[in-house]
């Protein structure tokens, strides 16, 4: 942007998006987080496809019985109908990434909003994995516990249902914690230096 710009733009009377050159400097360092978002973005969505696809192939590699398999496939299909409504909008982010040039301070402004907002919705996409994850693990202890003859002869004690609720906070509580970890470590930290620059603009 040269002299000519500016005064151009001062004459079209928009001098909210001027932005001078030591200003335009700050805002286009922001490129750098960006790209390492859209970097992480990117392999998350070639890592989480092949990790739905195997998933599909669990059975093969088990000897279910034909009620066991049926029942599997039923809960693998809602699973996937949740990772494609997440992964199309997440999907759909990466998009308006890949088109943000940033210019302006309205620009640096509607990609950091933008970011937080899919940092929740990735947050929310991973809670909505966990019933999945926890119906998946008593499905697969329930298969090997099956094997043990008279396992489940006995009726069910209250100290078996405690154990139960146990598992089921736990992986609550750790699929938290890990959420919060991972968004941080692929994008929270990426996006905190967006905001550093967007805090120096204003400062300004």
């Amino acid at each position: 942007m040269d002299f000519n710009d500016i005064q151009n733009a001062w004459n079209n009377e928009k001098g909210e998006n001027v932005v001078l050159p030591n200003n335009l400097e700050k805002i286009q360092s922001a490129n750098t987080p960006l790209d390492k978002i859209k970097k992480n973005l990117k392999n998350e969505f070639i890592y989480q496809i092949l990790s739905i696809v195997f998933m599909g192939f669990i059975p093969m590699g088990y000897d279910f019985s034909a009620k066991g398999v049926a029942l599997y496939y039923l809960l693998y299909s809602i699973f996937v109908a949740v990772c494609i409504y997440y992964l199309v909008k997440l999907y759909l982010f990466y998009k308006r990434l890949n088109t943000v040039t940033l210019k302006t301070k309205d620009n640096l402004y509607e990609t950091y909003f933008d970011i937080r907002l899919n940092m929740e919705l990735y947050k929310t996409f991973g809670f909505a994995l966990t019933p999945f994850l926890i119906l998946y693990l008593f499905g697969f202890f329930y298969y090997k516990f099956s094997e043990i003859p008279g396992f489940f002869a006995t009726e069910i004690t209250n100290f078996q249902l405690i154990i139960v609720f146990s598992i089921v906070v736990f992986v609550m509580l750790f699929m938290g914690v890990s959420l919060e970890w991972w968004v941080h470590r692929f994008y929270g930290k990426f996006a905190r230096e967006i905001k550093d620059v967007i805090d120096e603009l204003k400062e300004e």
